[in-house]
């Protein structure tokens, strides 16, 4: 008789072993699913009682699959009807209604043989101007202007504006650079190398990441520069003329220097870094007018209104859940004339409407991951509503595991369809789940191999 508790013994039980890890695993794994999509609440609401065929949102998608450059569209909503779409790139990213009715896009597309200083095909990136009203079928391209980058990582263009002259206004992520451009000719120029410590070549490195600007009055823009936490007003002829979250101690440098971020170049051991308790790693402010400026605050999860006083920008309103959800890494938010906030909630794929209590309103479940959206007709407005010395919602719950935090956005990156409810709680159980499959199986075939020795 085999002793078990003998090696042999033990080689012999590791199949019924493996058999019942594998069935935990199993359990596990199901349940965990299971149980967390029955009990996820529901996104995506019918427009307000007498706006379901008024309600017009305008979508820019970025797409998904791998590095979100896949499945790019425009596309207007009608209440939660899809109008039109257009599809021709693997990005979109910021949508603006012209004042004809054309839509200006910031876009990406690869493919291209007429690449400058690189090898067809390449990539470009820049604007395109599309018209949904084409008498010829769909949504249709009429106009683009764009040049080649090295790579689809960190190198678009994110927002573009039409300016009264005629000029384009760009964000350039690629260069880091703020540029206009009217008949294919550059015509105004801002490098943020003027203002931050560069690298040797930006174009080899998520540097500043600058992903939006809006004119808030002639000849002055408001800028979004992600990686340093910071906005800043600049003035053509004058450059930067005020930072909001300015550095002011070097405490706060090691969240802006990850992942290829701001580096001391210089040499005097500071960077231009901004507080990640008022803005982490943002996108797509909206100046409510002075003293005043609504971003969402994507690394923070959550969205906030800003006022400036004394000089000091603080946190005077923000958002961090709605609709029984978390808000997970948004990337707009835009207050509508009717003193509510629209927002593009991207992680959780989801478009929603909130009132000034923070309660959803109206929302919508994208289908890809969402980098924008405008309501229209007004669109994303200089100046609007609002508040102050209010805090709704309460804060995205962590795992308390950092690695788990940055594993999920991964797994989110590469798999854009993960439901929104998937979050650190549910990738732990998934992970000791898999576990336990992996090392069942494992038991079972060294079983095996034992007994046809």
């Amino acid at each position: 008789m085999t002793d078990r508790r003998s090696p042999a013994g033990a080689l012999a039980a590791a199949p019924s072993c493996g058999r019942l890890l594998i069935g935990a695993g199993i359990v596990l794994l199901v349940g965990t699913l299971a149980i967390s999509a029955a009990l996820a609440p529901a996104i995506g609401s019918p427009a307000p009682a007498g706006e379901r065929n008024g309600t017009l949102t305008l979508v820019g998608s970025q797409g998904g699959g791998p590095g979100w450059h896949q499945h790019g569209s425009v596309y207007l909503l009608n209440g939660s009807e899809v109008v039109w779409r257009e599809t021709s790139a693997e990005s979109y990213f910021d949508v603006t209604r012209t004042g004809n009715g054309t839509i200006l896009a910031g876009f990406m597309e690869g493919g291209y043989e007429a690449c400058g200083a690189f090898d067809p095909p390449c990539v470009r990136t820049g604007f395109r101007a599309i018209d949904p009203r084409s008498t010829e079928g769909p949504p249709r391209v009429i106009e683009e202007y764009s040049f080649p980058v090295r790579t689809r990582s960190n190198s678009e263009v994110h927002d573009v504006e039409q300016l009264d002259s005629g000029e384009y206004l760009l964000t350039d992520m690629d260069s880091e650079r703020i540029f206009t451009v009217q008949d294919g000719e550059i015509t105004w120029q801002w490098n943020a190398s003027s203002f931050y410590d560069a690298p040797p070549d930006p174009t080899r490195t998520d540097w500043l990441h600058i992903n939006d600007v809006d004119v808030i009055a002639e000849g002055r823009y408001l800028v979004s520069v992600r990686n340093a936490n910071q906005l800043l007003i600049l003035e053509r002829g004058k450059g930067v003329v005020e930072v909001i979250n300015e550095d002011t101690t070097d405490r706060n440098d090691a969240n802006c220097q990850g992942s290829g971020g701001l580096r001391d170049t210089d040499g005097d051991g500071d960077v231009r870094c901004g507080d990640p308790s008022v803005l982490d790693h943002q996108h797509n402010p909206q100046y409510l007018g002075d003293g005043a400026i609504l971003v969402a605050d994507s690394e923070n999860d959550r969205v906030v209104e800003l006022h400036e006083e004394g000089g000091e920008w603080t946190v005077a309103w923000r958002l961090e859940r709605t609709g029984d959800v978390a808000l997970s890494w948004p990337r707009d938010a835009d207050r509508l004339p009717n003193g509510n906030t629209l927002i593009t909630d991207t992680l959780n794929k989801r478009l929603v409407e909130v009132n000034g209590s923070g309660a959803a309103v109206w929302s919508y479940g994208t289908d890809r991951i969402p980098y924008e959206a405008d309501r229209l007709p007004i669109g994303e407005a200089v100046g609007g509503p609002t508040y102050s010395d209010t805090a709704t919602g309460e804060p995205r719950a962590g795992s308390g595991l950092p690695v788990l935090s940055t594993l999920l956005v991964g797994v989110q990156a590469v798999y854009p369809a993960l439901p929104f409810w998937f979050d650190e709680g549910q990738l732990l159980l998934v992970l000791v789940s898999l576990g336990l499959l992996a090392g069942g199986i494992a038991l079972v075939v060294r079983g095996r191999v034992w007994r046809n020795r």
